[in-house]
Parts: structure tokens; sequence; C-alpha cells
């Protein structure tokens, strides 16, 4: 799907930009990953500032940990909104190596 034809509300893993995307009427949010063999490494995730507070990084984390986990994939949370999250959703924690947990504070 291009991203001209992305539906608005749904998140979508935009593998050429590598990030997934949320579009909004404020504007795009994402959370770029980069992968690292066998897992994911989330490096920034970005609301449209009139988003923020409004749980919309949440719902596109939630989905692009769901997207991992169907996937096998392990997840390193390099970005501090990620490990936050993850921190909050312990059902996501076994998706982060357990020797990488203690140095993410998980």
């Amino acid at each position: 799907m291009t991203q001209n034809a992305m539906p608005q509300n749904e998140v979508h893993d935009n593998e050429e930009a590598r990030r997934y995307e949320l579009q909004t009427p404020e504007g795009l949010a994402f959370a770029e990953y980069r992968p690292a063999g066998p897992a994911i490494m989330f490096t920034h995730t970005e609301v449209p500032e009139a988003l923020e507070g409004q749980g919309v990084g949440s719902r596109l984390v939630k989905a692009a940990l769901d997207d991992a986990k169907a996937q096998g994939k392990k997840v390193i949370p390099m970005c501090p909104f990620v490990a936050a999250y993850i921190g909050r959703h312990q059902e996501y924690l076994e998706l982060v190596d357990p020797a990488q947990r203690g140095a993410m504070g998980l």
C-alpha cells in the first residue's frame, strides 16, 4: 500500500523508510527502527505536537510491538518512549532479551 493510499488511523510498516507510521489529521506519527539480525531496534518515536499525551504514540508502539511479536522477532528498545511503554506493559517484556532488560531499566 502506498503512503498516499494509507488509511488514516491505521498503523503501517513503511519498510522502505524503516518506520511504523500512523497518519493523523495533525500529521504523521512514526516509530523508526533498524533491523538488527533476529531483532528490531527501535530508535526514535515522534508524534505531532498537537497530539502529544493523547495516546497516539502508545497506539503506534503497541502495533509495532504486536507486529514484531507476530514475526517472532526480539525488540531492542533504544527509544526511551518504546522502553517506557514496555515497562508499563509487561506483556511485551518477553520481546526484550533478558540480558538487555537491566541495561534498559526494564
